[in-house]
């Protein structure tokens, strides 16, 4: 921690956090790997200035690199009243591989492996935090979204590895005005807890080509305990109608949703449902076990994701009526004409016998 005094008033708060991995031959390429050790460093900064223009004006800085991701963050907070709405100006941008949906299911689906997708997501906008009362508060934002698909080597793409569309205007990148809501409830005693989140989300139709949209996602969670031990219950749900985009979809599997697969490996739907349970209970004082059941479903709106229906269809759906029947009258003329190629051949012998 390095602290830099910028006046009598005022100072900066820098924290760096750098690490190098040594063991190159263990981790999977990079993002935009160029063969520099700097490509291999992973760490953070974060950089905090309380007193910006003197008006106790707030700026947050950080920076996250990871192997094959990094997000950007500048927030600026000016100071108001503590009974009116505390208003931040954010700048985001961050890149990371989409797997949620275009993610390639590996080690019996236990993980997900990059697709060839990553999503390059430049926000920018407002937010505001509402005063808390009693046990509800909420946020509100207002953000522009420009997001755009890059290929592991760094150049747009509007197409994946299957020649299927990943943006939903079809071209190199999607463009959105986004205003949402987030209302959280939260409750707790000794002897157990619950939460509540409702978040929306609504595409605003700046332009023609912009995406236009309606977000809906809740999480329920209910904590009990149950003598030395801990039961932890949790319910997930959303939908989303109008325009989207694929990486837009509720993916289904991974640690937040169904443990034990990777992200988005059971599936991807334009609504989602998941349950999840978990009992932990002590073994030892330093030893804790767990018992979890997790289930989770798309409610069959999988098909309806863009790009989605061709590659991912169950086995169990019923396609009777998408295969031609065979043979067809086509199918038959070809045979008829193999047959006689091979007669004129004398390959084959035709019997006089009717």
């Amino acid at each position: 921690m390095e602290t830099a005094y910028i006046s009598r008033l005022a100072k900066i708060d820098v924290n760096v956090d750098l690490t190098h991995k040594l063991c190159a031959s263990l981790m999977l390429t990079p993002f935009r790997s160029t063969g520099s050790p700097l490509s291999l460093v992973i760490g953070s900064l974060y950089i905090k200035h309380p007193n910006l223009f003197g008006g106790s004006e707030k700026l947050d800085v950080s920076l996250d690199k990871g192997p094959y991701d990094s997000n950007v963050l500048i927030a600026y907070r000016r100071p108001r009243p503590e009974w009116l709405a505390q208003q931040s100006f954010v700048i985001q941008h961050s890149i990371a591989p989409e797997i949620g949906v275009h993610g390639v299911p590996m080690d019996n689906f236990s993980r997900s492996g990059s697709g060839g997708v990553n999503l390059s997501r430049l926000a920018d906008g407002l937010d505001l935090n509402e005063p808390a009362s009693t046990k509800w508060s909420s946020t509100t934002s207002i953000k522009f979204e420009h997001i755009r698909p890059l290929s592991d080597d760094g150049r747009s793409i509007s197409r994946d590895f299957d020649g299927f569309p990943v943006t939903c205007s079809g071209s190199s990148h999607d463009n959105m005005v986004v205003l949402r809501q987030e209302s959280r409830y939260a409750k707790a005693n000794d002897h157990s807890f619950c939460r509540l989140s409702l978040q929306i989300g609504q595409g605003i139709p700046v332009l023609s080509k912009w995406l236009i949209f309606n977000r809906f996602k809740f999480i329920a969670s209910k904590g009990l305990k149950l003598g030395p031990a801990f039961l932890l219950t949790s319910l997930t749900g959303g939908s989303i109608v109008g325009d989207m985009a694929p990486y837009q979809a509720f993916a289904i599997g991974g640690l937040g949703s169904l443990r034990g697969y990777g992200e988005g490996a059971v599936g991807s739907g334009r609504s989602c449902l998941v349950a999840n349970n978990e009992l932990t209970f002590p073994l030892h004082k330093m030893l804790e076990g767990a018992i979890f059941l997790d289930c989770g479903t798309d409610l069959g709106s999988g098909i309806y994701v863009p790009g989605i229906f061709p590659r991912q269809r169950s086995d169990s759906e019923d396609v009777s009526g998408l295969v031609e029947q065979w043979p067809s009258k086509k199918d038959i003329g070809h045979m008829f004409e193999f047959i006689a190629c091979y007669v004129a051949c004398e390959r084959a012998n035709v019997s006089k016998v009717s």
